[in-house]
């Protein structure tokens, strides 16, 4: 692949500025856990359903726990009383408390040693059935290979599941490698998990544990019909991220969106939140051998292309870090960017081409997720399918991994199925033509690019070097992401943000940790057999 001349010593700099400034955050942080985390080691311990008002189960439990002042110490830690104590599976006392025959409170005492080996040995179950979900993909892959070239991402969002479903099946057969079911409008804000089978959603279907279930078998029905394996993307950003990142886990979910301050800058959720929150969703992410999705594009939305694209490349390396930080290997961080750039604007072109290639470099074993243009999209369909088609040869040519497919219709309609086709048509032909192209060409030395590639960096380098001397927050509270500025105590969810106790039980993060390390192993194992000496 031809290459840009990036200064090295500048980017290695810019990086351990990230790595400082998520090791600052993260010792933060840690000393808090928040109602979501707890509703999702609920799940983890198998607590599901709702009460007799479709409250979830893991909910009910939660609250009960922080309506008593308790939920410092975790739900590890109570359940584990409780299950000792009374001789009962966590289900059943959350069954019992919704129903209000139990009192976690009330509960007789137990050694906190005999409360951690039951809340280990029910930990590893989970994680037991996280690891079969893996190994089932990474069969599945192996059975059928796996795409070379860029994976074909397409969206479904008709707000009804079984109709998602239809819509997915035909995308799959028309090409599609990633069906995402794009999330109903306003869910992210939910501080609880819809459940089961949805029919209604706005602009999106709701993201529950069910709807996952029944779009990984219609996928599944559809690989064994054409011989390919189909990745499935839902959302677990939001307020409830790690309890998503939870039945992603379970339903064997494949991508996931997932940022560090998506949810901050767009969704004005408390910083704090968030990024307790993300730290967790990425651990059982990375065990379940889940790629996330960033949204450094988003930026760009909000922002001007040209100007902020070194918001973009800041974002990606403190996101690399905090994935770093979870257990995640590079192999799983999908990171974020976006062809947005205005197109009256001169060598724009060049411009967005320069910032792939640079990100490509930079992140070199990252399956980086690249945008389409959506901001300058104005209801011209012949424009929009140039826009989209110069859009997918940067993506061929700077060897991007996860391909977001533009639509000739953004900015008029939820796509149709023609319209998807359309999308798929147009970029098997550019990655057909262009296949090798990327290989075949030089960049001018002090060209256009290379002078772009590097301004973005000196710019990003100066940003995160701020960063580091101001701390994370204090730069979201500036605004200086997006445009959005964010108060450290505002936002929403700050209230499920609690401070953990001296004892607090967690069981979970090691064994999640080492399910990821061992996930990679095998992943490069599997690749080192594949390519044998190519390898690197």
């Amino acid at each position: 692949m031809a290459k840009l001349r990036l200064d090295w010593d500048k980017v290695n700099k810019a990086r351990d500025a990230a790595k400082q400034i998520a090791e600052d955050t993260h010792n933060y942080t840690q000393q808090f856990t928040t109602s979501t985390v707890e509703r999702s080691i609920c799940r983890l311990l198998g607590i599901d359903g709702v009460d007799a008002m479709d409250v979830p189960l893991p909910n009910v439990v939660v609250e009960h726990l922080a309506a008593r002042q308790l939920l410092g110490h975790g739900t590890s830690f109570w359940l584990g009383q409780a299950a000792i104590s009374l001789g009962k599976e966590p289900q059943e006392i959350a069954e019992m408390i919704t129903g209000g025959e139990l009192d976690l409170s009330q509960t007789e005492p137990v050694d906190p040693f005999e409360i951690r080996l039951w809340a280990e040995k029910k930990a590893e179950e989970a994680v037991a059935k996280i690891h079969h979900n893996r190994i089932i993909r990474e069969e599945k892959l192996r059975e059928y290979g796996d795409k070379t070239g860029p994976l074909l991402y397409v969206i479904v969002a008709t707000g009804n599941i079984y109709e998602d479903i239809v819509q997915a099946k035909a995308a799959a057969k028309q090409g599609a490698d990633v069906i995402a079911v794009i999330r109903t409008t306003g869910q992210s804000l939910l501080d609880y998990v819809p459940y089961g089978a949805t029919t209604e959603g706005f602009g999106g279907t709701m993201a529950t544990q069910e709807n996952f279930r029944l779009m990984r078998a219609a996928l599944d029905e559809s690989g064994e019909e054409l011989g390919r394996y189909i990745r499935l993307c839902n959302y677990c950003s939001g307020l409830c991220m790690p309890e998503i990142a939870v039945m992603g886990a379970f339903e064997r979910l494949d991508v996931m969106l997932n940022d560090a301050l998506y949810g901050i800058l767009f969704r004005d959720i408390n910083m704090q939140r968030t990024l307790i929150d993300q730290s967790f969703s990425r651990m059982v992410n990375a065990a379940a051998g889940i790629i996330i999705n960033t949204g450094e594009d988003n930026y760009l939305t909000t922002a001007d292309a040209y100007e902020e694209a070194h918001t973009v490349l800041a974002s990606q390396l403190i996101n690399e870090q905090f994935a770093l930080k979870a257990g995640m290997p590079e192999e799983q961080m999908g990171l974020g960017h976006a062809f947005e750039m205005n197109p009256e604007l001169k060598n724009a072109f060049l411009y967005e081409f320069a910032q792939a290639q640079m990100a490509r470099q930079i992140f070199p074993n990252a399956p980086l997720k690249y945008m389409p243009p959506t901001k300058f999209k104005t209801g011209d369909i012949f424009k929009g399918h140039v826009q989209d088609a110069l859009f997918n040869m940067i993506t061929v040519i700077s060897h991007q991994q996860i391909h977001l497919l533009g639509m000739l219709t953004e900015a008029i309609h939820t796509p149709f199925m023609s319209d998807r086709a359309l999308a798929i048509a147009n970029a098997r032909y550019i990655a057909t033509s262009m296949a090798d192209f990327g290989d075949d060409i030089e960049f001018r030395a002090g060209g256009i690019m290379e002078q772009r590639a590097n301004e973005v960096l000196d710019l990003a380098l100066d940003l995160l070097q701020n960063i580091k001397r101001d701390g994370l927050f204090r730069t979201l509270e500036e605004g200086k992401f997006a445009g959005i500025k964010r108060p450290f105590e505002g936002g929403k969810g700050l209230a499920g943000v609690v401070l953990k106790e001296e004892q607090y039980l967690n069981p979970f993060v090691d064994l999640l940790m080492e399910e990821a390390r061992s996930g990679s192993e095998r992943y490069h194992q599997h690749k080192k057999s594949d390519q044998g000496e190519n390898y690197e």
